[in-house]
């Protein structure tokens, strides 16, 4: 079971990484500016679109590689990664984040990072650090 503690742990343990928020407020994390990880409460429109389906609890979006990963992720388990129609055609995807282990949620995490963060310091991180995935978590591990 992962918090918002772990969230902030991990992503700032990623070189260049700044905190601070998304442009409705809410807590968010950069890279070279970019944004690979942030709170993203359901609105209005999402809890229609999701219904009874609606999660409570804090939910964390995460950057993806691709909507492939997406798509696998949220097929695999829709318990817990799920997307909402405002996220459609954009490689995100929502995690709640209580369900989630805090290794599965770190790994999520590193990739979004590299997917974002620029070449050269992807590369440097890749070449000094052993123990991070190289491909997206695979929802059946």
């Amino acid at each position: 079971m992962a918090n918002w503690d772990d969230v902030r742990r991990i992503a700032l343990s990623l070189p260049e990484t700044s905190e601070g928020t998304s442009y409705d407020g809410v807590r968010a994390w950069r890279v070279n500016k970019k944004l690979f990880v942030w709170e993203r409460p359901l609105r209005k429109a999402d809890i229609v679109s999701l219904g009874e389906g609606a999660p409570d609890g804090p939910i964390v979006a995460v950057r993806v590689s691709d909507l492939g990963v997406k798509d696998v992720l949220c097929a695999a388990a829709p318990e817990l990664y799920f997307t909402t129609p405002h996220f459609d055609g954009y490689p995100a995807i929502l995690i709640r984040l209580v369900d989630i282990d805090a290794g599965e949620l770190e790994e999520l995490i590193v990739e979004a990072w590299l997917e974002r963060a620029p070449k050269k310091l992807a590369s440097t991180y890749l070449s000094t650090e052993r123990d991070i995935p190289r491909q997206p978590p695979s929802p059946t591990d």
